[in-house]
């Protein structure tokens, strides 16, 4: 078997496409956001990624049928301009190299359908639950920074400190090199469950950027049905305060 396989349900034309990843990560913000943003654009999936550097499992569904685990390519044809392609999956590469590989992967595909523009989707946890989640944001130029900033990304020298881990950062990366843009949009989040506030926040930034409007109504719903089972938790026993020195993490 081949380390890294792709599976293609069809061939699109598309124009100029942007790369939007979202894969799981703290807080699950980025598989959140890149599902919800398939469902509300009606995004069609033309690929699947299949590789030795995912766990060995196959997942079963409601109906008893299994599928392999794998990472999916969606695409959206946008009336405006720029079309999208949106990366979401089961699960991130198992080893460094096998990240390194996979987002190698993307990169190329993105090349082949024209695209040069990628945005990455994450969570940066902060340890704590927070009501009003920022966006903190990194790029591959000041340029884009600027641009950001103004659609109400934050910058700042020392959040989020150690960098970006996984696939929302090597995109980023690897991307540079070839000459892409990039972009990682951070949405805060506890880490301690999937957060689908932060996971709107983020989107909401990405709809100024690409100039596409997204409901967020099911998110919402989601959000107030988390703070509904963190309320009554919280009734049971105080949420503990992160220590001054506690390790964050984005992915």
């Amino acid at each position: 078997m081949e380390d890294i396989i792709i599976k293609y349900y069809e061939e699109p034309k598309l124009n100029k496409p942007v790369l939007v990843e979202g894969l799981p990560g703290v807080g699950n913000v980025g598989k959140l956001a890149a599902e919800h943003l398939v469902s509300k654009l009606k995004a069609k999936k033309f690929a699947s990624i299949f590789s030795k550097h995912f766990p060995p499992q196959v997942l079963i569904g409601e109906d008893g049928v299994i599928r392999l685990v794998s990472n999916d390519l969606y695409y959206y044809k946008s009336k405006k301009g720029q079309d999208l392609i949106i990366l979401s999956g089961d699960y991130q590469g198992t080893s460094q190299e096998g990240q390194y590989d996979l987002s190698y992967e993307v990169l190329d595909i993105l090349e082949k359908y024209g695209g040069n523009m990628i945005y990455t989707l994450g969570g940066w946890s902060v340890g704590k639950i927070i009501a009003e989640p920022r966006v903190l944001g990194a790029a591959s130029s000041l340029e884009f920074v600027e641009k950001l900033k103004a659609a109400g990304v934050e910058f700042s020298k020392d959040e989020p400190a150690g960098g970006i881990v996984g696939a929302a950062g090597l995109l980023l990366g690897l991307g540079q090199i070839r000459d892409m843009e990039a972009a990682c949009l951070m949405g805060e989040t506890s880490g301690y469950f999937s957060d689908p506030r932060s996971a709107q926040t983020i989107l909401a930034v990405l709809g100024k950027m690409l100039d596409i409007k997204i409901d967020f109504k099911e998110l919402e719903e989601h959000a107030k049905e988390i703070d509904d089972l963190t309320s009554k938790l919280n009734e049971i026993k105080p949420p503990m305060e992160p220590s001054g020195d506690e390790l964050k993490y984005i992915g």
